[in-house]
């Protein structure tokens, strides 16, 4: 049996993407790897998504798939571990090694966010630990947050929180940013962002919520130029920050490895998207954070599902 649309990821891209197909009677197929969800089931409260004032970010992937469940779609909580895009018909393997050929494809893998991997970080996931102001910035409204990173995704996340939070710091393990010169500009005149530079954060406190952090000096070995008149802050070795809040914004992974020499893939490993939602290789189409290293958000993620979904209805109807 040739499947006639197989979806790879179970988070509201593959989703939303599963609920379109499942009522065009495409009765798809998804993997939703295991564990299932993606990264907004590490999300303790959504209160940005639509229709949903506040809601847990699991609960809201459970909808989904029973959503996609009720219209049709198989859901499989196993992961893809081989592709093979070589031939008109392509070709999955999940973990059992069992071999599913299907006319068409859509990739929704997501992308996952670097974390510092301390033990009180993972702890405090959800209470307190988060890899999106944008996401989570509201909850923080008058309260102290610091973000760690130097890039201009961490310098933006300082910015964003600024509009919630009364005061931010921003904790760089370097002397100077790499962020570009406008974002370092609007950081460095936003008089409630504090730097603190050549530091690292050593460990998270709190046992049910962040309390604070605990700061070791780090000494560069190599210097680069500094920004004049940057803010700096008195440091010794093992500092505690007492604060409510910490954002860690040192970059974000494309779960992409699957795909290398299979599809066209951006310098970062992001998928290249041709034109609607369409990949390198024909039949093969893309949605949600694998592909988009700007927005990251779970109803972005569920928008571009609905389009890959449409854009696959209209090249099985072509094809």
């Amino acid at each position: 049996m040739t499947e006639n649309v197989i979806i790879i990821g179970g988070g509201p891209a593959g989703l939303s993407a599963a609920i379109y197909l499942a009522r065009a009677n495409l009765n798809p197929l998804v993997f939703a790897g295991s564990p299932p969800g993606g990264q907004l089931t590490l999300t303790s409260e959504v209160e940005n998504y639509p229709g949903f004032e506040s809601i847990l970010g699991s609960e809201l992937i459970e909808k989904m798939r029973n959503q996609a469940k009720k219209f049709g779609t198989r859901i499989v909580d196993e992961n893809v571990i081989k592709v093979d895009f070589s031939k008109p018909i392509k070709t999955v393997f999940n973990q059992r090694q069992s071999l599913i050929k299907t006319k068409s494809i859509i990739i929704a893998t997501g992308a996952k966010a670097l974390w510092l991997n301390l033990p009180s970080e993972t702890r405090l996931r959800g209470r307190g630990v988060s890899a999106c102001a944008t996401c989570d910035g509201f909850f923080f409204r008058e309260k102290t947050v610091a973000v760690v990173g130097g890039g201009d995704t961490a310098l933006e996340e300082a910015l964003t929180l600024t509009k919630f939070a009364k005061k931010v710091y921003i904790i760089h393990r370097r002397d100077f940013f790499r962020a570009s010169k406008i974002m370092q500009e609007r950081v460095l005149k936003n008089g409630k962002i504090e730097i603190i530079w050549n530091s690292a954060v050593e460990e998270i406190l709190g046992e049910k919520k962040v309390e604070g952090v605990r700061l070791k000096k780090i000494v560069p070995l190599l210097h680069g130029s500094i920004v004049e008149n940057k803010k700096t802050m008195k440091q010794s070795n093992n500092e505690t920050i007492t604060l409510e809040g910490v954002f860690v914004a040192i970059g974000h992974k494309p779960d992409t490895d699957l795909f290398k020499d299979k599809i066209e893939l951006d310098e970062k490993g992001y998928i290249k998207i041709f034109e609607r939602r369409r990949t390198s290789v024909k039949g093969v189409f893309v949605a949600g954070d694998c592909a988009d290293p700007y927005y990251r958000q779970a109803v972005t993620a569920a928008g571009t599902g609905v389009e890959a979904a449409l854009e696959v209805e209209r090249y099985l109807n072509e094809n």
